[in-house]
């Protein structure tokens, strides 16, 4: 899906727009004398789209020190009188590329696909790509050559004749320190009450006039919904609609969550009688339905196409009902649950004992060994590609499976040696390991989970169709500016996991949801998908024709790990990794049969 383009026409810049997409309101375009913004997606809030890209505009023609990258879910063209930038929003939701040649780049795109060639692929992308589910967003490499990715947080500065002059990555605007606290008060009260306030201002910049919350049962999507429940009721006149939308289950180990669903539905409707709920029967859907479709028309490859189904048939639920904006509870694992690698800080500081105790603890309250919490988020951190190496021989040598030992960075069996060896597998997982852990892991996670929480890429190739974007108000800059900060003694909660966010909610939250500890994974929907299609799987890798993939794959070594995980071998990890390459397979074999076309579109020139 292209929304806009760049190129030049007789040396000039010429900016175009698809008139669809505007017309929904995904694309916004305004103009000044300065010059002229087009926005994908929304500055500030996404109720006024207009003010955020004039906004956007003005603050980026200031001369002196670069403005902090404003919220928002957005990428944006801005093409001044003296030159053009290209920006993203550093949570990255929004897709931007250009093509480059000796310092010069020839065009930009919303779309990779338009902008490369089919027949001038990029290898090293591949290795990236097959080192864990985070590397597409954060990388510059694109899977075709010559073309680049504008990355989170980054403004690129181009003259009017294409020519590149900067690179520079800049930080939004986090929230203001923390309040001292109050005699009497407790650690938790106030960062809950820190938490409460971050998330309400997240939540209410993403509301549109008709806004759809994903509502699962549990903690996180339902204390989303309650808040812009809240929000939407307070609101002067009805200026918004509310739309609950919720996938149920009822058989297999899914149908489990319908109480808790219940629950949280009628505790959102008794804030916001208004609401209306929309239940998707989900029963008939399973993992890798429809996958050679949701796989193979992608953009770039889609790691997370696997469980594409069921997200489209609620984003389809809700694009019936006109819906403008679609909210989630993505990101609060990892970012509103204690950060277990504060043991790494203690660690490396020389606080072995707090770090013992505090690791027992940790064990103690989710039920692991010592050893395994001290592996995790103390050992590997330090060297994970040490650590994941000797995992492999400890676990693969002894059972002789494909999936033994297989974990986040480490080559899978069925790439093939000579080709990770050519193109910088081993770069691509230092680079990788770099990313996720970093030179101080606690702060490394929330950059990560970014990119682990929410992957969107289904949410871009249905957005013309759907009319919104997801948005994931956890993943907020000033949600993760306000939990990065707060001490382990206000979000380390043995036995009672995002205590903080339990207590940001105590007031709104149901008692069952309030007081759970576990909810049901999507397992069972990946188990029945691997069994229905898991032939269908093995016969794609089977007869797949091009050339790249048997250059980089060991196909049969695919088609076992294919089958181990049918049987229930292996675990997350290696699972990933298996649906990756799959992902890539389908994505390869699909490049013949896609376009880039704009369609119809606007021209847009710079202000006069």
């Amino acid at each position: 899906m292209e929304a806009l383009r760049l190129d030049w026409a007789g040396g000039a810049p010429r900016l175009r727009t698809s008139e669809a997409m505007a017309r929904q309101g995904l694309v916004t375009t305004v103009s000044s004398r300065a010059g002229t913004a087009a926005v994908v997606g929304w500055v500030g809030s996404a109720r006024d789209r207009a003010r955020g890209a004039r906004g956007l505009l003005d603050d980026s023609d200031r001369q002196g020190a670069a403005p902090p990258m404003p919220a928002g879910d957005y990428a944006a063209v801005l093409v001044y009188r003296d030159r053009i930038l290209l920006t993203r929003d550093e949570q990255a939701r929004i897709p931007l590329f250009f093509r480059e040649s000796g310092g010069r780049v020839s065009a930009v795109s919303t779309l990779v696909r338009c902008l490369g060639s089919g027949t001038e692929l990029e290898p090293r992308y591949f290795c990236r790509y097959l080192t864990g589910n985070m590397a597409q967003p954060h990388s510059d490499l694109t899977p075709f050559a010559g073309v680049h990715r504008v990355l989170g947080g980054e403004v690129v500065e181009l003259s009017l004749t294409g020519q590149m002059h900067s690179r520079t990555l800049r930080r939004a605007r986090l929230a203001t320190g923390p309040p001292e606290p109050t005699a009497g008060g407790s650690c938790l009260d106030e960062a809950a009450q820190e938490l409460r306030r971050a998330l309400e201002n997240a939540v209410g910049r993403r509301m549109g006039t008709t806004t759809a919350c994903h509502v699962s049962g549990g903690t996180d999507s339902t204390s989303v919904a309650l808040l812009a429940a809240r929000l939407l009721a307070a609101e002067r006149g009805g200026a918004g609609e509310l739309v609950l939308l919720a996938g149920r289950f009822s058989r297999g180990e899914l149908a489990a969550e319908r109480p808790y669903l219940d629950v949280a539905l009628e505790e959102i409707r008794r804030q916001a009688p208004a609401a209306r709920p929309v239940i998707v029967d989900a029963d008939d859907v399973a993992d890798f339905d429809d996958f050679q479709h949701h796989a193979g028309d992608a953009d770039e490859p889609h790691a997370h196409a696997f469980r594409a189904p069921f997200w489209a048939r609620l984003h389809a639920a809700a694009a019936e009902l006109g819906c403008d904006a679609l909210l989630t509870g993505c990101g609060a694992d990892p970012i509103a649950d204690a950060n277990p690698f504060h043991l790494h800080r203690l660690a490396r500081t020389g606080q072995l004992r707090q770090m013992a105790e505090q690791a027992r603890a940790w064990a103690a309250g989710s039920e692991r060994g010592l050893w395994d919490i001290v592996r995790a988020y103390v050992v590997q951190p330090a060297v994970p590609l040490a650590a994941e190496r000797i995992t492999a021989l400890l676990r693969g040598g002894t059972g002789g499976t494909v999936l033994g030992g297989l974990s986040t960075f480490n080559r899978p069996g069925w790439l093939r040696s000579g080709f990770a060896r050519a193109h910088g597998y081993r770069d691509a997982g230092i680079a990788e390991s770099r990313f996720v852990f970093g030179r101080k892991p606690e702060q490394s996670l929330y950059d990560a989970a970014n990119y682990v929480a929410a992957p969107d890429l289904l949410s871009w190739q249905r957005a013309q169709r759907d009319g919104f974007f997801l948005s994931h108000p956890f993943l907020d800059p000033e949600v993760i500016a306000t939990l990065s900060r707060l001490p382990a003694a206000a979000t380390f909660q043995p036995g009672r996991p995002k205590a903080v966010l339990r207590e940001a909610m105590a007031d709104l939250l149901p008692a069952p949801i309030r007081g759970r500890a576990v909810k049901v994974p999507f397992n069972d929907l990946y188990a029945r998908g691997l069994r229905t299609h898991g032939d269908e799987l093995i016969a794609l890798c089977c007869s797949a024709r091009h050339p790249l993939i048997a250059e980089m794959f060991d196909v049969e070594t695919l088609c076992r790990a294919v089958r181990e995980a049918q049987l229930g071998l292996g675990d997350s990890h290696s699972w990933d990794r298996v649906n990756s390459s799959l992902a890539l397979v389908a994505w390869l074999e699909g490049l013949d049969r896609r376009s880039g076309a704009l369609g119809a579109a606007v021209p847009v020139t710079a202000g006069s």
